[in-house]
């Protein structure tokens, strides 16, 4: 039903106008701990046992597989004297923010990873069944926390290219601009792995009415080197309504500790305040996020050893005649002309957790970027389920 609608031509005055039951993120619990549990009912690995979820190869969630360097590391093992205390010194990680942005600490609000900034941002702007104007497939968390609070998603279709059509969300907003509570995009796309451009980003704000906020998750920004690509944070210091997401859990490695940020106008920080859980952030990762922004060396390390194992595969996979989507992220899809769920669960007998189901694009497998020996172990585990295609040219790029 939602695919259907989703895929519809917009009629006259009117886009698809979705009530959104998302899918639950493919972490070892929903979709995810359903698929690892019924292969462990078989004698296949059980993830709940530390000694078989090592030995899985992790390419589902889009995580940097390398762990946090020594330096992290240090920072937050030297912060466990503070575990015990609730208003214990937190390595100044909110200063350090607004620094690495050029912003003021009245601009930056950290959250539980950036999920919860996703989810106070819904709290904060979809009260009364107000809309997210959004597209489709993106990261469905946003679209799934508006259920939750009774609002409703306007979820555009992808292009022929796989890119956000930000001609159609203007449209659809300035249709809608009454109902809409906040405009989504997710740059770059997940699960795509596509950008949306500067100029198409300056496009939408310049287009759509100034008192609706524009919600930007910049997850994957670290990974990209396109150059019509930029971050948003300029427009948060010209006070446009404009809120950024970003998160230490990808190119960081600090999934499991939970910890993100929104970049906002003080008055935007100001509305989101209130819905912050208390004590929401550990002390320990707040010093390993300080010691992260500092450490641009690793960082740029792991971006280039991403692109070149990413590139490697994708082109291997294309030289198969398997359709790719060129990505400038820690992932890719491709498409497999099977149901994922069924591929999936082949994946994993073989001992490699792969992507969850992305409607409508429910052929298109999306493929966490790993080690460079996790990746040889992948590419050889698609040969055994896949056979070599007719080659295939890809649709973008």
């Amino acid at each position: 039903m939602r695919t259907d609608i989703a895929r519809r031509k917009f009629m006259g005055k009117a886009a698809a106008l979705l009530g959104y039951a998302g899918l639950g993120s493919l972490q070892l619990s929903g979709q995810g701990r359903g698929r690892l549990s019924a292969v462990a009912a078989k004698g296949g690995p059980d993830p709940k046992k530390p000694e078989d979820y090592d030995k899985l190869i992790k390419l589902a969630n889009n995580e940097n597989p390398y762990g946090p360097p020594e330096g992290v590391v240090k920072a937050m093992n030297d912060a466990w004297k503070y575990g015990n205390r609730y208003a214990a010194p937190d390595g100044g990680i909110i200063d350090a923010i607004a620094e690495h942005h050029h912003v003021k600490p009245e601009n930056v609000l950290i959250g539980c990873g950036s999920s919860e900034i996703l989810k106070i941002v819904d709290d904060a702007f979809l009260p009364d069944h107000k809309l997210v104007v959004g597209v489709e497939p993106t990261y469905e968390t946003v679209y799934r926390f508006a259920t939750n609070s009774k609002a409703k998603a306007i979820a555009i279709p992808l292009t022929k290219t796989y890119d956000a059509n930000i001609k159609e969300i203007i449209r659809v907003t300035k249709l809608n601009a009454r109902d809409v509570g906040v405009v989504y995009i997710c740059n770059p796309n997940n699960p795509t792995g596509r950008i949306v451009p500067k100029d198409e980003i300056k496009l939408l704000l310049d287009s759509i009415p100034g008192d609706i906020p524009v919600f930007i998750d910049e997850a994957y920004h670290h990974f990209v080197d396109d150059p019509n690509y930029e971050p948003s944070v300029k427009y948060v210091i010209e006070g446009r309504k404009v809120i950024i997401a970003r998160t230490f859990s990808k190119i960081a490695a600090l999934a499991g500790m939970r910890l993100g940020y929104a970049v906002a106008p003080k008055e935007i920080i100001d509305q989101l305040r209130p819905f912050v859980m208390a004590y929401n952030t550990n002390v320990i990762v707040k010093f390993g996020g300080v010691a992260s922004l500092k450490d641009t060396a690793n960082e740029a390390r792991i971006k280039q050893l991403n692109k070149q194992i990413r590139d490697r595969v994708t082109n291997e996979l294309k030289a198969m005649g398997y359709e790719v989507i060129p990505s400038q992220s820690n992932f890719f899809m491709v498409n497999v002309k099977k149901d994922v769920t069924a591929v999936a669960e082949e994946f994993l007998k073989k001992g490699f957790v792969v992507g969850r189901k992305f409607p409508p694009m429910t052929e298109w497998l999306r493929v966490s970027v790993g080690t460079d020996e996790e990746m040889k172990g992948f590419m050889k585990a698609f040969k055994e389920v896949f056979p070599a295609q007719p080659t295939a040219q890809t649709k973008a790029g």
